[in-house]
């Protein structure tokens, strides 16, 4: 019983991480900060996308976003505003695609760090897929048969996944030499982000 438990457990844990690992708006997100601005900066984007996954993955244990979808209007709404955001963030990347690159920047000034976070925290909430995917990881991940910390366990877990994915992105695309090649492609990345986005 409990070998088949681990087992079901394990069956959730790889299809979370196919489905935060896989490139998406959060992951693409992640990558262009990394290389643009800085591995400190994509840190806190992606411990933003974390948390906005796990606020999903709450209400989905409580049930609220079972809930949500039942409702065709608050998933239409959750629609509406996470295709504004990503146009904006298609019609910022455009503009730096469009622009000349002039110094670096991670020097920039302007631009406080808390923002970083909040902007991944915002993509997260606005992407109506975060929201059914923690519905089927839920539907996958407790049956009527399952221990009473199967939720604990399937939360934690996933925010352990999720924390190791996003900010291993961070890491990985915030190195010297992805750095480099930012800033030799940037119009080209910038616009290929801008696509995506869009």
């Amino acid at each position: 019983m409990l070998a088949e438990h681990v087992q079901h457990l394990l069956v959730v844990f790889a299809a979370y991480v196919v489905v935060i690992a896989s490139p998406g708006p959060s992951t693409l997100a992640i990558m262009g900060v990394a290389m643009k601005q800085g591995r400190e900066r994509a840190v806190l984007l992606a411990l933003g996308v974390v948390t906005g996954s796990m606020f999903w993955a709450v209400c989905a244990a409580t049930g609220v976003a079972t809930m949500l979808t039942a409702y065709a209007e608050a998933i239409f709404f959750i629609k509406l505003a996470g295709g504004l955001y990503l146009l904006y963030l298609a019609w910022k990347s455009a503009r730096s695609a469009m622009s000349p690159q002039t110094g670096n920047t991670k020097s920039m000034a302007a631009a406080r760090k808390i923002i970083f976070y909040r902007r991944g925290v915002l993509l997260h909430l606005s992407n109506p897929k975060a929201v059914l995917g923690w519905v089927a990881i839920m539907a996958l991940g407790v049956g009527p048969d399952a221990p009473s910390h199967t939720l604990i366990t399937i939360i934690a877990g996933c925010g352990v996944l999720g924390l190791t994915v996003n900010v291993g992105y961070a890491l990985l695309f915030s190195t010297g030499a992805l750095g480099r090649a930012y800033q030799k492609f940037s119009n080209w990345i910038e616009g290929a982000l801008a696509l995506v986005f869009g």
